[in-house]
């Protein structure tokens, strides 16, 4: 039971970390997903990625990073 909420805090800090990285990456291409993908935008996020993917040339360099930073 010790170890168990010994890692408690590890998991919650882990989960944090991915939501803020979620965030940033929302962050860098909201401008470029309004702007070039507006029709999928209720399309859901492959859909979206799709989208960026394709006007790669013409997106911000900060949404190209972030693509990048995550193998796309």
């Amino acid at each position: 039971m010790t170890k168990f909420l010994f890692a408690i805090p590890f998991v919650l800090m882990a989960a944090s970390a991915s939501a803020q990285e979620q965030k940033q990456g929302h962050d860098a291409c909201a401008r470029d997903v309004s702007k070039f993908c507006r029709a999928q935008m209720q399309e859901g996020d492959q859909v979206i990625l799709a989208c960026l993917k394709q006007n790669r040339a013409k997106i911000s360099k900060g949404c190209q990073q972030m693509l990048a930073s995550h193998g796309q």
